[in-house]
């Protein structure tokens, strides 16, 4: 069963498949957090809190899109890189934000438009200023000053994460899956951006699949999916499922 804690316990959830956790360890997997910093700390301190007194192996996964949005990128990454929660194995897949600034950097004259789903506010949180109307010639030297002044860290971390992560009778992944294709054969696009194909299918996956990218004002539960994407850049509602065995609870700031 599913078990919502606060404000939000009143959301009806619908039955899901019966799939299980190994045994001995405890998943806490996050939502898309897009630049609230002060909400993944708060989430990790609760996180801290209902941990307390477990004594198998913890997991902490984050589905990706750390940035954008919301006005803390920087200091998003910093959080995830500088103080990560003592005593966690932490698991960080890439989101097709990430993506989108790693490929702004590299040809930013063919995407520029990243800047109108959350760029300029990333851009911010590093220091660098975006004109109202940037000619083209801006757009340039914008990427060109955030290659300079990213740290490798950062960069690093940007590349890095993984695609997906598959335990137990779970598929995490940012945004989904292409239905009737294989996991192992799921091709970076589709686990990146898939949206409509994947978020109405029914079809069995092969494993449930958790994954933010869609928003919803509730954490979506299905029979072949679990949806953690509660719009925390403007909701204040950033979502984590706690998998264990065969339980599954959501805790929210």
């Amino acid at each position: 069963m599913i078990r919502l804690f606060g404000k939000r316990a009143q959301a009806p959830v619908t039955t899901v498949k019966e799939a299980f956790y190994p045994e001995g360890k405890r998943m806490y997997a996050i939502g898309d957090i897009h630049g609230r910093a002060d909400l993944l700390l708060e989430l990790h301190q609760m996180i801290l809190e209902d941990v307390k007194g477990y004594g198998g192996q913890k997991q902490i996964l984050y589905l990706g899109d750390y940035i954008d949005r919301g006005l803390q990128s920087k200091q998003v990454i910093e959080t995830l890189l500088e103080t990560p929660l003592p005593g966690f194995d932490a698991v960080f897949l890439k989101g097709n934000h990430e993506q989108a600034m790693l490929d702004f950097i590299e040809f930013p004259e063919a995407t520029a438009g990243w800047l109108t789903f959350g760029g300029r506010e990333t851009l911010a949180s590093y220091g660098i200023n975006v004109a109202y109307m940037p000619r083209m010639k801006d757009i340039c030297n914008l990427a060109a000053e955030l290659d300079d002044i990213l740290p490798d860290d950062h960069r690093a971390f940007l590349e890095d994460g993984l695609l997906s992560w598959r335990a137990g009778d779970y598929y995490f992944v940012h945004a989904g899956v292409r239905p009737g294709v294989a996991l192992e054969d799921q091709h970076f696009e589709d686990q990146l951006w898939i949206r409509d194909d994947f978020i109405d299918s029914r079809a069995d996956h092969g494993a449930v699949v958790v994954h933010g990218h869609t928003i919803s004002p509730e954490p979506v539960v299905r029979e072949n999916r679990i949806g953690l994407d509660t719009g925390a850049f403007h909701s204040g509602v950033l979502t984590a499922l706690v998998l264990e065995g065969a339980g599954r609870r959501i805790l929210h700031t």
